[in-house]
């Protein structure tokens, strides 16, 4: 990742004090491990802003850049002016850091004293005045080369992947929505307002590209040495082997061809009763290589899922509420039947068959990957579309060691969730569906930032 780095400026500040800026926030940035885009020093005076007219000289030299950051960081070593400030950042496009440096005891003479605690305040009102979305962080003030500041700086580039990577993407529905399953209705014009483009398959145009495919085709064969390499199939017969590798391909071809980002599947009963397979393990390997893949065309959870890819670098889960775990009223059993990510699990899933559809058709569940999801920090959110609008909501809690009996079909964890009675119910009174996403770590921070103040979601609580 790459931020440009922006350093504010006042008439009377030693120019010193700038310089020092810049080197300080290059280290900083360096350090972290991202790259950065510095204006040149001889642009400006000191290379900083502090009038319009050197806003404009900024904000030139931004956008000759458009496309080559993820980021502003703007850096304000003393009270800096607003106004140059807002002049050249106000059509960044990108998420702005608000930086300012600290004072130290013993250096508040005229000369050393920066009051940057007291001109933050300026800069934000100004920016909030012209309607320019802005990211403040605790603490208040902070030096750039302290731990607190390194720490700033990866949820600012966690905030910026969502923002850049959730604000014009697309989606794949691939099959039209399952008529038991209304809880997973979706409005596709207002995914489109939130620049979620939504691409439409049906089922049988699948189905046909799947009969197309021969066994011996080099992507099919591909495909299976790879689904064979990613999880257990010994158990898995020969025909099955063949025909999951045919739709994977099918489906890999629509996201090259389309461009997908996402997407999410009609799993059942369709392929199960005319293809005689169930995609989990699929959508599990999409999942495991950065593609969000959702189940039951759920849309919803499919938008969520992105966006927890983008905010922890690895794979996200669609699983249901599923069961109660014993009598301890803070813990849930999250189950789906086998499309969580291999990098989820507590070790390497194994295929089977589909024990619901064995009930009634044995032969016809081929495909689910079972385990059980590994002990981690998560994050869990799930979002809806109604009346022109997503509300989405966010909170923590954990994935816990304790076991799940052998019997128990499919791909689940435990996972602990304070007060999370109380959650059900606000769920359950905000209209939610029976599925939640989640991923490996805590978010919920920088997730509410990237929607609230620069995706324009509704951003909902669950937690009081």
């Amino acid at each position: 990742m790459r931020f440009a780095l922006f350093f504010g400026n006042r008439g009377f500040m030693p120019a010193e004090l700038i310089e020092g800026a810049r080197e300080d926030m290059k280290k900083a940035v360096s350090d972290a491990g991202y790259e950065y885009l510095i204006m040149d020093k001889e642009a400006t005076r000191y290379g900083a802003v502090e009038t319009r007219e050197e806003g404009r000289i900024y904000a030139r030299w931004l956008k000759s850049h458009e496309g080559e950051y993820d980021g502003v960081i703007l850096c304000q070593p003393i009270f800096v002016d607003e106004n140059g400030a807002v002049t050249a950042l106000r059509d960044a496009g990108v998420p702005i850091l608000m930086q300012a440096y600290p004072d130290e005891i013993g250096k508040m003479d005229f000369a050393h004293r920066r009051d940057a605690f007291c001109g933050k305040f300026s800069v934000t009102d100004v920016f909030g005045q012209y309607q320019v979305p802005y990211t403040v962080m605790m603490p208040h003030v902070v030096h750039p080369l302290s731990k607190a500041f390194e720490s700033n700086l990866r949820d600012f580039a966690a905030v910026c992947r969502v923002v850049n990577g959730m604000k014009r993407f697309t989606i794949g529905c691939i099959g039209a929505r399952t008529t038991a399953f209304k809880t997973v209705r979706f409005d596709e014009i207002t995914m489109q307002r939130h620049g979620i483009n939504v691409e439409c398959f049906d089922l049988s145009e699948v189905f046909e590209f799947v009969r197309q495919k021969d066994d011996q085709d080099p992507k099919v064969r591909q495909k299976r040495q790879t689904l064979e390499n990613y999880t257990d199939f010994t158990a898995v017969p020969e025909d099955k082997r063949v025909m999951l590798s045919k739709i994977g391909v099918v489906i890999d071809e629509y996201i090259e061809n389309y461009r997908l980002d996402a997407i999410a599947l009609r799993c059942w009963n369709e392929m199960e009763t005319y293809l005689r397979v169930c995609p989990c393990v699929l959508i599990s390997e999409l999942n495991d290589r950065g593609i969000a893949a959702s189940c039951e065309i759920d849309m919803c959870s499919a938008v969520t899922m992105r966006a927890l890819q983008l905010a922890s670098e690895g794979p996200a889960a669609c699983l249901d509420w599923n069961n109660n775990y014993g009598d301890d009223p803070d813990k849930v059993i999250l189950f789906h039947c086998g499309s969580a990510a291999q990098k989820l699990m507590k070790e390497k899933g194994k295929v089977t068959s589909h024990k619901m559809f064995d009930k009634g058709d044995p032969g016809s569940g081929w495909g689910t990957n079972e385990g059980r999801i590994a002990a981690f920090p998560m994050t869990f959110s799930n979002c809806k579309t109604e009346d022109g609008r997503i509300t989405i909501y966010f909170s923590e809690g954990e994935f816990t060691e304790d076991e799940i009996e052998a019997e128990y079909f499919g791909c689940a964890g435990v996972a602990r969730i304070p007060d999370l009675q109380r959650k059900l119910i606000r769920l359950a009174r905000g209209g939610f569906k029976h599925h939640t996403t989640v991923a490996n770590g805590h978010m919920k921070w920088v997730l509410e930032e990237a929607f609230r103040y620069y995706l324009g979601y509704d951003v909902v609580s669950i937690e009081e």
